[in-house]
């Protein structure tokens, strides 16, 4: 027969096993498009018209100016979509933006360049990461409870403009 302190034990393990999920569920108005600002250093997730959610966002650790070249260190600008999700991202979670685009793969080749790829929306730096406030490849972050948001309310498919 199961003791009382087991039972109270269990569930507070259970309470607490819950909790520790990096999988979070949003039943909010959809996510109708992603705003990057890199002058501002903000990410909108917007409902049409409306603000859901402001985050502070680090970017490439040459900030200013589009992304040409794989290398660069660069944060494209542009419209893209969210065009797949890592859940086990070495930055907590990711998801992936489509850059680049047909015309910014032909002026890299036209360049005798590779106009790079893999950026993503992400978690928070792992222990290699440079230092700085602006210090991804090219990619967006947000600490890691920030991203665990974002994972859950953005689709794939949604529409991300990043200015300059």
């Amino acid at each position: 027969m199961i003791d009382r302190r087991s039972l109270v034990a269990g569930g507070a393990l259970a309470a607490l096993a819950g909790c520790g999920s990096k999988f979070r569920t949003y039943g909010g108005p959809d996510v109708t498009r992603v705003q990057v600002y890199k002058d501002r250093r903000r990410m909108y997730l917007i409902h049409h018209t409306s603000v859901l959610e402001d985050y502070k966002v680090h970017l490439g650790f040459t900030a200013e100016g589009p992304k040409q070249f794989e290398g660069d260190g660069k944060t494209p600008e542009g419209t893209y979509i969210i065009d797949r999700r890592n859940p086990n991202s070495l930055f907590h979670l990711s998801l992936g933006i489509s850059y680049p685009t047909r015309e910014q793969v032909e002026f890299a080749e036209a360049q005798g360049k590779s106009a790079g790829g893999n950026i993503f929306i992400h978690g928070a730096r792992n222990p290699t990461s440079p230092r700085g406030p602006d210090w991804t490849a090219g990619c967006i972050a947000v600490r890691d409870r920030q991203m665990e948001e974002v994972y859950a309310m953005v689709r794939n498919g949604t529409p991300i403009d990043i200015f300059p």
